[in-house]
C-alpha cells in the first residue's frame, strides 16, 4: 500500500520570498530504501518516491488520496511569528546597546 505525505513547503531560507509555498505537496513516502555497496548511494524499486502532486488546497489533497487507496499523514504548517521592526528603532534613545558604526 503506497504512503504519502501532505504538507505545504517552508519558505527557503536562502530567499526573502515566498514563492512556492502557497500550494499543498502530496509527496509518496518509501522505507524499503537499500544502499549500494559500491557507491554508496541510496536507492529504492518503488518509483513513487520521485512523484510529488501540488495541490491548490488541503482539501484537495487529502481527496485525491481518499479517492486513489493511498494511506497519507498531513503535516500542518506552522506559522511564523511576525517580527515588528521599525527602522526608526535604531536611533531609539532608550536603546539597549550602543549604537555605532
Amino acid at each position: 500500500m503506497a504512503r504519502a505525505r501532505i504538507y505545504r513547503p517552508a519558505k527557503n531560507a536562502m530567499q526573502s520570498g515566498r514563492a512556492k509555498t502557497k500550494l499543498w505537496v502530496l509527496e509518496f513516502v518509501s522505507t524499503d530504501r537499500q544502499i549500494d555497496p559500491l557507491m554508496g548511494w541510496t536507492s529504492s524499486p518503488d518509483t513513487n518516491t520521485q512523484v510529488k502532486l501540488q495541490f491548490e488546497s488541503k482539501e484537495a489533497a487529502i481527496a485525491y488520496a481518499a479517492k486513489h487507496g493511498i494511506d497519507y499523514q498531513l503535516v500542518e504548517p506552522k506559522t511564523p511569528r511576525p517580527l515588528l521592526k521599525a527602522y526608526a528603532d535604531n536611533f531609539k534613545a532608550d536603546r539597549a546597546d550602543q549604537w555605532t558604526h
